[in-house]
């Protein structure tokens, strides 16, 4: 059994208020072969920027509430929502309330998402 916690991954921080642990994928302490996973908390106001990839992804809020955008749909999401992203579609979460949001993805198929690079970069926002 390979056992992990949390609070091991010192994870990324990105300039659009949030901080990225990958739990398993590319530099992880494990290391799938089809998908990637990961434990984000999105700090008051902050986001994941408005961004799209080939893979298909599944966002769920552990804690917090905020607004989703995929395509040109917004919902109001809060602990316990789930949102499945198809492949190629725009999306965006914002954190609208005054405490952290916790939200886990998962994407598949496996691979490190560009727009990570771009918004260290400044490129997007």
């Amino acid at each position: 059994m390979d056992k992990y916690h949390i609070k091991e991954i010192k994870g990324t921080e990105f300039p659009a208020g949030r901080l990225t642990r990958v739990i398993v994928g590319p530099g992880a302490p494990v290391e799938a072969q089809n998908f990637v996973m990961g434990y984000v908390t999105v700090y008051p106001g902050g986001s994941v920027p408005l961004h799209s990839h080939e893979q298909e992804e599944v966002y769920f809020i552990v804690s917090g509430k905020g607004i989703m955008h995929v395509n040109d749909e917004r919902e109001n999401v809060e602990s316990g929502s789930y949102i499945y992203i198809h492949p190629n579609s725009t999306h965006m979460l914002e954190n609208t309330s005054s405490e952290n949001m916790i939200m886990m993805f998962c994407y598949a198929p496996k691979s490190v998402v560009d727009h990570w690079k771009k918004e260290l970069d400044g490129e997007i926002k």
